[in-house]
């Protein structure tokens, strides 16, 4: 067995299990990220690389592995990784979508949920000893059904927190580049709007977009200041998304109810405005964290990479344009 993985973090046993079947492992089981220079000089004799959000794999990383033809990110997103680069060099990445889609969705839910009903604080009382027992006006939150849910993105994810919507008998507005036909909205119950109306118009913003540069910061003070200062904004997409300063601003001056944020701007670091704030309701990026989903998505990493090192092509391929250039491919 002449090839090597690099797992840049411990996957589970169901995941070592398909990699050793195809090449030595070389495991990083550590719980903070490789350093740039270790990664460096762990890949210089690597064929594969298996990685998370964490690891960035910029393009002098993907240079040390003069070896590397595949790099897994145990991930949807891979904005970690400098694809173009890959790209150049005839290394193929690959991704994990559709398998968390659900367990995505459960969770935004849970967020929104939390929230509106104040969940996190009721927890804080009952637990601090000074509840003085049942009152009319304590915690008083937000309803949640007959509601107007506002998705700014409607992918896959995006489409099963519609689903849920519906159990709510929530009016669903949706804003996406590519809108749906008039049968597939009607299918989903959800109506196109456009970005302004949206926000004007939801009592619950959730978002849903990739992170690139026209996402950036996609929500501001200015889409902030659209929303009803009674509406609350979700964000399990990217940190990145949401200026997380104009956030905090609105919710100090009291022009938003409330927020639930699974991701963040500088991941593991929280805004530390937002970590002041009683109705924000702060989860760190596990919206896809059941042992069910987190298994099947490190397992197709690893079937991705074992593809490649056996020369096919590798379901999930993010950069396609690649793969006619893949040694293995082309059987050389």
């Amino acid at each position: 067995m002449s090839a090597k993985i690099l797992v840049a973090r411990e996957l589970p046993q169901e995941t070592m299990a398909v990699l050793e079947r195809v090449a030595a492992l070389e495991v990083h089981r550590r719980e903070t990220p490789l350093s740039k220079e270790e990664l460096i000089e762990r890949l210089r004799d690597k064929d594969a690389l298996v990685c998370q959000l964490t690891q960035r794999v910029d393009a002098e990383v993907l240079a040390a592995g003069a070896k590397l033809r595949v790099v897994a990110n145990v991930a949807v997103g891979y904005d970690n990784i400098d694809v173009t680069a890959a790209t150049a060099r005839g290394i193929a990445v690959t991704n994990t979508p559709g398998v968390l889609d659900d367990t995505t969705a459960d969770f935004v839910w849970a967020l929104l949920l939390a929230v509106a009903r104040r969940v996190v604080e009721a927890d804080r009382l009952a637990r601090s000893g000074t509840w003085k027992g049942w009152d009319l006006l304590l915690l008083l939150g937000s309803d949640v059904h007959h509601k107007t849910l506002g998705l700014i993105g409607l992918g896959r994810i995006g489409q099963r927190v519609a689903a849920r919507a519906q159990g709510f008998g929530m009016r669903v507005l949706y804003h996406d580049p590519l809108r749906l036909s008039p049968h597939a909205e009607e299918d989903f119950g959800v109506e196109w709007a456009e970005r302004e109306r949206l926000l004007r118009e939801s009592d619950f913003v959730s978002l849903h977009v990739p992170l690139a540069p026209d996402t950036r910061h996609l929500i501001g003070a200015q889409e902030l200041a659209w929303m009803k200062p009674t509406a609350f904004l979700l964000n399990t997409s990217r940190g990145a998304v949401l200026d997380e300063e104009a956030l905090a601003v609105a919710l100090i001056e009291k022009r938003l109810a409330g927020a639930g944020l699974d991701v963040f701007e500088e991941e593991p670091k929280v805004h530390p405005r937002l970590v002041t704030l009683p109705n924000v309701v702060l989860a760190p990026h596990i919206a896809s964290a059941s042992v069910e989903t987190r298994t099947r998505m490190a397992v197709m990493a690893a079937e991705s990479v074992a593809a490649v090192l056996g020369g096919a092509r590798p379901p999930n391929l993010v950069n396609p344009e690649v793969y006619d250039r893949l040694p293995a491919a082309r059987g050389e």
